[in-house]
């Protein structure tokens, strides 16, 4: 069984960092890709970042250059470092965790979100 919990959201000026954390309970972490999306109000769930089984980071058009994703298998941790932060990166992110990575949201097993707000 997966279980995704997030942490780290929160609010912060534009310009300013986050770190977003999300630990894996589960026992398949190590083979899964995982991954990080993003629903603003009134709008659908996007892709932001995602990282293979095997380390291979892949990101959206939007923050590429300003968003780290990186994992740490012994800690079962996935990581998403927001630098440069812009007050439409707003939103409630998701963990979320499949077998292979891909950018749409049919992603079996997903943490119930945490909130990101950015003023400008």
């Amino acid at each position: 069984q997966v279980q995704l919990v997030e942490s780290g959201g929160g609010q912060e000026q534009a310009g300013g960092s986050l770190r977003l954390s999300c630990a894996d309970s589960g026992r398949t972490f190590s083979g899964h890709a995982m991954g990080w999306f993003r629903q603003a109000p009134g709008k659908e769930r996007d892709f932001v970042a995602a990282i293979s089984w095997n380390g291979r980071p892949d990101y959206a058009d939007s923050v590429k250059g300003r968003f780290i994703i990186s994992r740490d298998y012994a800690k079962n941790t996935v990581y998403l470092q927001m630098n440069g932060l812009k007050p439409e990166d707003t939103a409630v992110y998701y963990c979320a965790a499949n077998i292979a990575l891909i950018r749409t949201t049919a992603w079996p097993y997903w943490g119930q979100g945490t909130q990101v707000t950015v003023s400008s």
